[in-house]
């Protein structure tokens, strides 16, 4: 039988550790060898998809699109990833805005300046949707270092693209807590904000 007594022991514990330390080692070294020979070329990157820029479409087949992803945030207007902005009250069940109202705009640049920069969120991304604007992206892309490249590589589309690039980044800010421009913080382009004094 087995007592109570044996498990304090200090011989019953120590082989209990090196068992399990035993166990762990081999789980371990079976799923991820170690490899102590250097290899030259370790730049290898899982296949992915190729990046999808946004097609031409035709604005009156808008709202019969089967399904739209939306930007989903935005407690009062939405951009779909056509590149309408609609109050949210106008979203249709399939996400996209419903193109028929007036309120639902197309590829607007209304909060948007010279250099890219937008004050609203849904804006940005619109107006960064428009087909005029590919090359300043393709630009983004093709000068994106190691730190935004990896944050890039996770977007496969023009849309997840411009969701991405709108959001607030380093680029925005002045030492790393305060906003270069605090009312054009959402910028699709490659320059940074001009500076703006305190209001």
């Amino acid at each position: 039988m087995f007592s109570v007594r044996i498990l304090r022991k200090r011989w019953f514990l120590g082989v209990i550790f090196f068992l399990s330390l035993l166990y762990f080692m081999s789980s371990t070294f079976s799923q991820n060898p170690i490899s102590f020979v250097k290899e030259e070329n370790t730049n290898i990157s899982p296949s992915r998809p190729p990046f999808q820029w946004k097609v031409e479409f035709e604005p009156k087949n808008h709202t019969h699109t089967s399904k739209c992803r939306n930007s989903l945030q935005g407690r009062n207007v939405v951009v779909d990833e056509k590149g309408y902005v609609c109050p949210r009250i106008d979203l249709l069940a399939n996400g996209c805005c419903n193109a028929e109202r007036e309120n639902a705009l197309l590829y607007t640049c209304e909060t948007c300046n010279h250099q890219g920069c937008c004050s609203v969120y849904e804006n940005c991304v619109s107006c960064c949707l428009r087909p005029d604007k590919q090359i300043v992206l393709q630009g983004v892309l093709g000068k994106a270092g190691k730190a935004f490249g990896i944050l890039f590589s996770s977007v496969y589309d023009h849309y997840e693209l411009c969701l991405t690039k709108c959001r607030t980044s380093s680029l925005s800010v002045q030492h790393e807590n305060t906003y270069r421009d605090p009312d054009m913080k959402h910028c699709y382009g490659d320059d940074q904000p001009s500076m703006q004094g305190p209001n």
